[in-house]
């Protein structure tokens, strides 16, 4: 595998890696991207996190949530990621992403163009996302408003062997994104 390095006029470091974090929603996944986000802009390192609420706002306006909208879905962002991981950007990615053939393919689009890939399982049990709920998704299924939700009434395909897989329920944020970025530390990426 291949990655770019370089440094830029303010000694900016430019190695450029995709960190995708999977999990069900209300896991913790955005939370620790952007406090790892902060630790990484701190060590100098370029950095973008793409929201999966974000993306679907913007890039994937229309789509819905059948799977195969949900494929094309993560197939968009990881193109993005990928693009720019190799043009020496820490992309930092938390998506639900629920299906590994999905995931797999993102995986492969970054080997094939030489770019890192880091996956990480914000492997919080629904019970626990079920009680953060942070943006009322829970509360609506429970309540019968909402159907296809991930991880109750729609799959959500755990990664069989991520990179790092975290339990945000037995650890903080700083924790989490500490362990994270001790990964990438690890593989010359932080």
């Amino acid at each position: 595998m291949t990655t770019v390095l370089s440094t830029n006029q303010e000694n900016q470091v430019t190695t450029g890696a995709t960190v995708w974090l999977t999990g069900l929603p209300s896991a913790g996944k955005t939370t620790i991207a952007y406090e790892l986000a902060g630790r990484l802009r701190a060590a100098g390192h370029l950095v973008e996190v793409l929201d999966g609420d974000e993306i679907r706002e913007f890039i994937s306006a229309g789509l819905g949530f059948s799977r195969e909208d949900r494929h094309t879905n993560v197939q968009r962002i990881g193109f993005v990621a990928e693009l720019l991981a190799r043009n020496g950007v820490k992309v930092l990615v938390p998506v639900i992403a629920p299906y590994a053939e999905s995931r797999e393919a993102v995986r492969g689009r970054h080997q094939d163009g030489g770019a890192a890939y880091v996956e990480v399982h914000v492997a919080t049990p629904v019970d626990v996302c079920s009680e953060r709920d942070v943006k009322g998704l829970y509360a609506k299924q429970a309540a019968g408003e909402l159907t296809g939700l991930t991880g109750v009434d729609d799959p959500y395909e755990e990664p069989v062997s991520p990179d790092l897989r975290i339990e945000s329920q037995h650890q903080t944020v700083q924790e989490s994104a500490a362990a994270l970025h001790a990964l990438l530390t690890e593989r010359g990426l932080a």
